[in-house]
């Protein structure tokens, strides 16, 4: 994104604001956004305004603006023969350009609004929306494992990507979305024997929830700490490229902070295996994450009696969250049961009812499509909603310390008679 400064003489600012306009690529910062006539067409109004908030200084009007380099070189070919330039700037200190993604390809469309739901990615940020996009449909898939609900996501999928609605037709977008957590339900849906509850249609490959909770628990929050790992990894690139290598080693997003949790993982570990010496080194690491995290922190708060208290607190909130982060990850164990069991007294209640003999049979088979229908509706919602929230609270504030400002390039197509040539 390069600053640039846009200037047209007097007499010809009406034809190089319409160029500009309809070209839709400068996002400029009008002195006066507010200024100029209202009412009207809501086009003419957004010109007038814009015309009106030049800067005027000898015969020439003048903006300020962000434009994408190589956007920027086509524009200013075309504003040259109306006599209008488009000239490069030098960034201005402590100024953040506003942010532009490049969402090339229908997955990375299909996953953005996780990302921009939660804000604009800060300028000097990595995107990371297709590591978020697959952590998302990973934890939904661990939450909503049934492999005929999966396979029931995947057919809306083909659906929304052949037909969508014709009164939103941007659902045609979310198709690569619907059909990655169909294939994560289904996947693990193969790997705990369910397809549309436990009905036997499927072995179980990996354990089956009911049976195994513990087991499914301790998969869960391994799988977070994986995560949380990921996180902090592009954390630690995202402090650096937004400061220094001094606020990625001490930030507690940084490699500060990764230290602490590292160490924390290791002494869970070395309790759990008996091992001395992984004890040792977890305390060591841990440790001498506390006391960089603590530079960091009292440096921070300014120094004095008072940045030391805030100091403790800090490093206190730091360890109390690393603890709660990987715990609360323990939801796709506990929501995976859930699904697990609603499925379970469906199919028992399906089972009892058929055996009771032909009389009954229809009555199973509506208990079995109306439970199975309210089974997918509810977790569906249920387990979309516990993901997003696991991405936003334990991924991304790790990921991002802030949030950025989107990129909002001005577009107007003036009425011909606003143009004066």
């Amino acid at each position: 994104m390069t600053r640039v400064a846009l200037v047209a003489p007097d007499d010809a600012l009406d034809a190089v604001l319409a160029e500009v306009g309809a070209a839709g690529v400068v996002e400029l910062e009008p002195v006066d956004p507010g200024g100029g006539p209202g009412g009207g067409d809501a086009e003419a109004v957004g010109f007038d305004r814009m015309r009106a908030g030049a800067v005027h200084r000898h015969g020439a009007a003048a903006y300020l603006g962000w434009c994408p380099e190589p956007a920027r070189a086509a524009l200013g070919h075309r504003l040259a023969p109306l006599g209008g330039a488009l000239a490069a700037l030098p960034p201005p200190p402590g100024v953040e350009p506003p942010t532009l993604l490049a969402r090339s390809g229908r997955v990375n469309r299909s996953f953005a609004p996780i990302v921009e739901t939660y804000g604009a990615v800060p300028y000097a940020d990595v995107d990371p929306t297709l590591p978020a996009g697959v952590a998302y449909v990973v934890m939904f898939g661990m939450m909503f494992g049934d492999a005929g609900h999966g396979l029931v996501l995947v057919l809306v999928a083909a659906v929304l990507a052949r037909r969508p609605p014709r009164r939103y037709p941007r659902l045609r977008d979310a198709w690569p979305f619907v059909a990655g957590a169909g294939l994560a339900s289904t996947v693990f849906g193969v790997l705990y024997g369910e397809c549309f509850g436990p009905t036997g249609l499927l072995p179980a490959l990996w354990l089956r929830p009911l049976d195994e909770p513990v087991r499914l628990l301790v998969a869960a929050v391994g799988l977070g700490g994986a995560l949380l790992a990921v996180a902090y990894v592009v954390g630690i690139v995202n402090r650096w490229r937004e400061g220094s290598a001094g606020l990625a080693l001490y930030a507690p997003s940084g490699i500060a902070g990764a230290a602490v949790f590292a160490g924390l993982g290791l002494l869970a570990a070395g309790v759990f295996t008996g091992g001395i010496a992984l004890v040792a080194v977890a305390v060591a690491v841990a440790a001498a994450g506390l006391v960089v995290a603590a530079a960091g922190l009292y440096t921070a708060a300014g120094g004095g009696g008072a940045a030391v208290a805030q100091t403790v607190v800090q490093l206190f909130d730091l360890v109390i969250r690393i603890c709660a982060n990987l715990v609360s990850f323990a939801r796709l164990a506990a929501f995976g049961l859930t699904h697990a069991a609603i499925g379970a007294l469906v199919w028992a209640g399906t089972t009892a009812l058929w055996h009771r003999g032909a009389a009954w049979t229809v009555a199973a088979v509506i208990v079995f499509a109306l439970g199975n229908a309210l089974a997918f509706g509810l977790e569906a919602v249920v387990a979309g909603v516990q993901a997003l929230r696991l991405e936003y609270y334990e991924l991304f504030s790790r990921v991002f310390e802030g949030t950025g400002r989107p990129y909002r390039p001005w577009r107007c197509v003036p009425a011909s008679k606003e143009v004066q040539r």
